[in-house]
């Protein structure tokens, strides 16, 4: 199967989504993002697949969101992505494409919607939250 997860390892829910795809025994085709942006095509793919508008997918914290004035509401979704295109770190993690669809994966467990794979499979986040029990049941 092919599993891509556009990635940021300082992040944990990106990490808590990379493990969960591992334990479902798939091994992704990691893109990290930071250092290898997507091309401006593959970025419109990946936020129209996800049902998601531009600016759902632009990350606000700890990024330089307000100091280039993105917060404009008559900047134009060119605008905002040629933004992300130059300044990754606005883009939000972790995007997920699998055969099945394409999602943000915010909270990590939005994965399995598009990873039949890892739904029965026991997974707890780095926090110890218990996302799906050692019975297979999600929690």
């Amino acid at each position: 199967m092919s599993v891509t997860i556009y990635h940021n390892p300082d992040c944990g829910t990106s990490r808590n989504t990379l493990a969960m795809i591992r334990g479902a025994g798939i091994e992704p085709e990691v893109v990290l993002y930071l250092e290898q942006p997507p091309s401006r095509e593959r970025l419109v793919h990946l936020i129209q697949q996800a049902g998601l508008t531009v600016r759902d997918a632009i990350r606000i914290k700890d990024t330089p969101y307000k100091t280039l004035g993105l917060d404009d509401p008559a900047l134009s979704d060119d605008a905002l992505i040629e933004s992300m295109l130059a300044h990754p770190i606005l883009i939000t993690r972790p995007f997920v494409e699998t055969p099945h669809g394409v999602r943000l994966c915010r909270p990590s467990e939005v994965v399995l919607e598009i990873l039949p794979e890892a739904r029965t499979i026991p997974f707890t986040k780095e926090d110890g939250e218990v996302v799906i029990d050692a019975t297979g049941q999600r929690v």
